[in-house]
This record gives C-alpha cells, sequence and structure tokens, in this order.
C-alpha cells in the first residue's frame, strides 16, 4: 500500500534572516500563505506535517536570546517586542490554527531559529540548543515534537534528535537522473517533455533509531521565469510531475513525499497548482488503498515492524 506525505517548512521571517537579503513578497504574504495552506488542506482531507520554527511559538522575545550558544550576530535581525510589533517573527496564533484543524495534522519541528545543522560551523551544542528550545516551548502548549524538517534540507547532527525525543527526520530527496552538470536545462527538459517520474522512497531507520523520510518533490522546485515560460508552453510542469508521483505511489509500497513552504503560496497561480495536486491526491486515495500520512505516522509504523 502506497503513501502519500505532505511536509510543510514552516517559518515565516526565520527562513530568510541569515540571507544577505530577504525576499519581501514572500515574508509579507508568509501568514496568508499559511492560513491558505491550511484551508486547502483542509477542503481535501489532507493532514500534513507542519515543521514548525520552535521561535514562532512565542509572542514576544528580547531579539537577543544571550543564552543561546550562537555565533555573534545570528539574532541581529531578529526584532524582538511582540507578536503585535513584528508579526513576520512570531506565530502562537498560526499554531493555534493548525492544532484547531479539522483534519488531523502534526506539529514538528524546523529547529528553534532555522539553524541549519549541516554547517561545518555548527556545533553539537548549537544543535542541542536548537532542540532543547524548540520541543520546551512546545511542550509548554501540550505539543510533543516527533519530526524535524532540517533547514534547507542540509543534514546534520542526527545523534543529538534521538536525545530529545525526536522519531524520524526528512532527509535528502534522492538523486535524479539531471543532477550534476547542466543540472537546469536537463530539469526543465524533465518536467517539459519527459515521462520520468520523481522518486518513491522507502523510509529506513537509520544508525541513530530515527527513522530517515526522504524527501520525493518540492512542489515549487521550478518557479522564476523557467517556470511561468514552461506554465505558458506546457501546463504547469511540477503538477505534472506531482499527478505522475502520485500514480507511481498507487499500488506500490513506496511514499511520495511532497513538501512546501507556506511562503511558497503568494497568489492565484500557486494556489492552483496546489489545488490541482491536492485534488489528485484525494482523488486517488478514495478510489484505490492509496493512503495519507504524516512523517510521525510513518515512523510509528516503521518503527512498530522494526
Amino acid at each position: 500500500m502506497g503513501s502519500i506525505v505532505v511536509s510543510i517548512d514552516a517559518e515565516l521571517a526565520w527562513g530568510f534572516h541569515d540571507l544577505a537579503s530577504m525576499p519581501g513578497e514572500r515574508v509579507r504574504q508568509a501568514r496568508w500563505g499559511w492560513h491558505r495552506l491550511l484551508e486547502l488542506l483542509e477542503e481535501f482531507e489532507i493532514p500534513a506535517t507542519w515543521a514548525v520554527v520552535g521561535h514562532l511559538f512565542l509572542d514576544r522575545c528580547d531579539g537577543i536570546h544571550a543564552d543561546h550558544p550562537s555565533p555573534e550576530g545570528w539574532f541581529r535581525r531578529d526584532p524582538g517586542g511582540t507578536l503585535a510589533d513584528h508579526e513576520e517573527w512570531y506565530g502562537p496564533d498560526l499554531i493555534e490554527a493548525v492544532r484547531e484543524s479539522a483534519v488531523d495534522h502534526e506539529i514538528g519541528s524546523h529547529t528553534f531559529s532555522h539553524v541549519e545543522f549541516g554547517r561545518s560551523d555548527v556545533t553539537e551544542a548549537m544543535a542541542a540548543a536548537e532542540l532543547e528550545r524548540s520541543v520546551d516551548l512546545a511542550e509548554r502548549e501540550g505539543v510533543d515534537l516527533d519530526s524535524l524538517v532540517f533547514p534547507r534540507n542540509n543534514v546534520g547532527h542526527r545523534e543529538v534528535l534521538a536525545e530529545h525525543g525526536f522519531t524520524c527526520y526528512r532527509g535528502v530527496a534522492p538523486d535524479r537522473w539531471f543532477d550534476g552538470s547542466f543540472r537546469r536545462p536537463k530539469k526543465l527538459l524533465a518536467y517539459n517533455l519527459g515521462r520520468d517520474p520523481p522518486p518513491l522512497v522507502t523510509p529506513r531507520i537509520d544508525e541513530f533509531g530515527l527513522v530517515d523520510v526522504p524527501a520525493s518533490l518540492d512542489l515549487f522546485s521550478l518557479e522564476g521565469v523557467a517556470g511561468a515560460a514552461s506554465r505558458a508552453v506546457f501546463g504547469d510542469p511540477v503538477a505534472r510531475q506531482a499527478r505522475m508521483g502520485v500514480e507511481e505511489a498507487v499500488g506500490s509500497e513506496g511514499v511520495f513525499h511532497l513538501w512546501l513552504h507556506p511562503n511558497n503560496v503568494v497568489g492565484g497561480t500557486e494556489v492552483e497548482r496546489l489545488e490541482r495536486v491536492f485534488g489528485h491526491v484525494r482523488e486517488r486515495v478514495d478510489e484505490t488503498d492509496l493512503r495519507i500520512e504524516t512523517m510521525g505516522g510513518v515512523a510509528r509504523r516503521i518503527l512498530s515492524g522494526r
């Protein structure tokens, strides 16, 4: 029996705070995108894993975080203050909206402040602090964190996850034939003209006893000018990829793991893609033995069968 998993990197401004510049439209629209994405998942009855940056549980902070073992300047963009002052940095109301949904979503972690665990300058102490703060803030709200999505899919310090009660993480997607040299033009060819579906993945228990649930397809993996041109000529290539992946999952034993950010959803084009993809998922789940699982649900299934 095949499975569909949807995981969401829920981060607001924290997804960009360490970059040279922050994409204004995506940050401004992030709250709207969060609510619209939640509405779509409810409409099509699709439970998802919302991997939330831990700082979003807060409704206020000093902007300094002096007790955090981070390098100097890590929190330089954090404005401090309150939710009312800087809503793009806080999200307890958004998390509550997910928890109150008619769909049984999972709340997971995206670290406390969007630290890339796989970077060489990120110490074990920093990784542990990120998880400790996330777990503590979640527990205060009655949320147990089982799943983690590594910021920018940069996997690292997995040994620390088990120590803080996590059972699974989103692993790196398998390579595809167009990865490597000349990736961009080959990817355009594959998405627009090919019949090469995105990979189904097989979750596995790693050496730390954690379940690795690899990604299959980023639902916003072909954007910008190239993506717009492709849509105009060939129709939506990412929606087509998603449809092929769903069909591959039907009658299989694999997992088709879709992922995205709420801040990807900035307008009608993005909503239309999600309506097509989620609508097809719901249709095939209703017609076949295909099931929808959260990351935590996959981990429980795999661990129970061990």
